[in-house]
């Protein structure tokens, strides 16, 4: 499933006004995957989303409260350090994070809406945000009363972005005017290209690309399932293929799926499970287009918030929201089953990323 030197640290988000450390750094041993916490730094509140540059030197954080911002923090030996001050993202509750095209974006939750806030030559923030915000609103009156975007992440081309929205049951397409527009007031604009609906109710929540970079997977958390699409990076278009659902049949209802990773050799997907409390693995055909339910295991406690993949390939980890801790898992390179190999506490437990 691939083997990569990265990965010696892992960095953990969480909730801190549930009792959570704030941003708690880990050492990993390669062989066996255990953490071993260093530091803890609770600088920014709730951040429950992390994001490490792609030189390694800076983690950026959301601060996910009604009055959201963003915080980009210096890896030290000693582990993150505030590197200069958060700033405000302009939207409520930002849930989800990525780097792209010189600009720090975020998804905000309760507003609805994608912000976009430019990084500077030395990996401080700045500001203000540009906002795009999204409409609409979806079947269940109690979670889609409006729009609610969970996450945006750049497609594998670099082109665009893509915003996943649960409010509104769709994926939108954006483009992003860089950083070096021709107008300094165009710079960071998002604008949407398409709207791709799902199907009503699924409320979309994550999304995966296949390595290959033509296939994306998006998991739905109002109805266990992932909708597989196909995409084409040279039209930025998002075409909806099927679903496959991601517990097995006759599971009581209660199920809110929450992350999603594929291998590195397109072979396999894991998806957290919150209130089942399992990890469901599925196995992906050569062409990506469809999603078999092999089994689902064990998350190793309460609530998996997050799941995620070591860069070696060979450790899956559960950041497990109410039980306060981080499982990880050993992974089978023949069927992609996860072993439960030990469990670190970490307190209101978010999301755990890798440097």
């Amino acid at each position: 499933m691939g083997t990569t030197d990265s990965g010696r640290y892992a960095y953990i988000g969480s909730f801190t006004t549930a009792g959570g450390l704030g941003i708690t750094t880990a050492a990993v041993d390669p062989d066996t995957g255990a953490l071993t916490p260093r530091h803890s730094t609770d600088a920014v509140p709730n951040p429950s989303y992390l994001a490490p540059s792609p030189d390694g030197r800076f983690l950026y954080a959301v601060s996910e409260l009604p009055d959201g911002a963003a915080a980009a923090f210096a890896l030290t030996p000693h582990g993150p350090a505030p590197h200069g001050p958060a700033v405000p993202v302009g939207g409520a509750d930002p849930t989800h994070l990525t780097l792209a095209d010189g600009r720090l974006i975020t998804a905000n939750y309760s507003s609805g809406s994608v912000s976009s806030l430019p990084v500077r030559a030395d990996g401080t923030l700045d500001g203000p945000a540009t906002v795009l915000s999204h409409q609409g609103s979806g079947p269940h009156a109690d979670r889609q009363e409006g729009p609610h975007a969970h996450a945006v992440l750049p497609d594998p081309s670099g082109r665009w972005l893509l915003s996943v929205d649960l409010g509104t049951d769709s994926v939108r397409v954006c483009a992003l005017t860089g950083a070096h527009a021709d107008h300094a007031d165009a710079a960071g604009t998002l604008t949407v290209r398409d709207e791709v609906a799902l199907r009503p109710g699924s409320g979309p929540r994550h999304l995966a690309f296949h390595p290959r970079g033509d296939r994306a997977y998006v998991i739905n958390e109002l109805d266990p399932t992932i909708t597989l699409c196909r995409w084409d990076a040279d039209r930025g278009a998002l075409t909806p293929l099927g679903e496959t659902p991601l517990l097995p049949e006759g599971t009581a209802p209660g199920s809110a799926p929450s992350a999603l990773v594929i291998s590195p050799d397109g072979r396999f997907a894991w998806a957290a499970n919150r209130g089942h409390d399992s990890i469901s693995v599925l196995a992906l055909d050569p062409s990506g287009d469809t999603a078999v339910l092999r089994t689902t295991v064990p998350c190793g406690g309460h609530w998996p918030r997050d799941v995620a993949l070591h860069p070696g390939g060979r450790h899956l980890y559960a950041a497990n929201e109410r039980s306060g801790d981080v499982t990880w898992f050993t992974l089978d390179p023949e069927t992609g089953i996860p072993a439960r190999s030990g469990s670190v506490a970490a307190p209101a437990a978010s999301c755990v990323v890798f440097v």
